[in-house]
């Protein structure tokens, strides 16, 4: 494990990077709310891992470490926040992705990219505290595994998606049984087997689409059997269609 960089200060800007671009494992004495407003970002905490996107933005608590890897041109936009401060999100004691209405959107933008008065940016940030007391939490991440077959089993699925295997397969693999590979994903992740392999789908998925892939290519790749199963699956967690995401990834690089 590479070493955590400690950087106190949580900076408040706005930072262009390019597809593949990473920033390694850091934390901040400060919270932070990271944003990007073209690109996708995939974010690695010690608790998991999250997708953001121009319609999704991720609160990391103070002192929690957290790395990126950047897809496709990214603007990158953080706001940090006082630790000492009333925090804006309801529930802000671990990594929480949220959804980016309009209004967020223009609210993060403004205040991280825009040279501002001190009055200004309190007042920005007084109506972005404000909103973010009304945002409701959006489920697209993969926790992390303590358990180590548990983990073992995860990064066998990750790393062959497009070849699904059974849970029965999977335990033989990392040397435990069906059974007990099954009570640890219901344990530590609150899900059943297939509902976190549809998660980890779906988290790849993302990232493939926003890099360029087609709805078809990204479908066979994921390890759904047909196109339109992949469509429907998608639109039932995302909440739009994979063809729409895609082309809304493209519009806000252009933009």
């Amino acid at each position: 494990m590479s070493q955590i960089r400690h950087q106190p200060i949580a900076p408040t800007s706005t930072r262009f990077l390019g597809g593949g671009e990473t920033i390694d494992r850091h934390r901040h004495d400060d919270h932070q709310l990271i944003y990007v407003s073209s690109g996708v970002l995939a974010i690695t905490t010690e608790h998991g891992s999250w997708i953001a996107s121009n319609d999704r933005a991720l609160w990391v608590p103070a002192n929690t470490w957290h790395e990126h890897r950047f897809h496709g041109r990214s603007r990158f936009h953080t706001v940090g926040f006082p630790a000492q401060d009333r925090t804006p999100l309801l529930d802000a004691e671990r990594p929480t992705v949220i959804a980016v209405d309009t209004l967020v959107r223009e609210l993060l933008i403004a205040l991280t990219g825009t040279p501002l008065t001190q009055t200004e940016a309190r007042h920005i940030e007084a109506v972005l505290r404000d909103r973010l007391r009304r945002v409701t939490a959006e489920p697209v991440s993969l926790p992390a595994a303590r358990d180590r077959r548990l983990a073992d089993a995860c990064r066998l699925v990750e790393e062959e998606l497009h070849q699904p295997c059974t849970l029965a397969q999977l335990a033989s693999r990392v040397h435990t049984s069906e059974r007990t590979l099954s009570r640890l994903y219901r344990d530590e992740f609150g899900l059943t087997f297939p509902q976190w392999r549809t998660r980890a789908r779906i988290f790849t998925a993302m990232v493939m689409l926003a890099e360029g892939a087609t709805v078809t290519d990204t479908a066979h790749a994921c390890g759904w059997a047909t196109t339109s199963a992949f469509v429907q699956t998608f639109a039932q967690t995302v909440g739009i269609t994979p063809g729409i995401y895609r082309a809304g990834m493209g519009k806000s690089q252009e933009d």
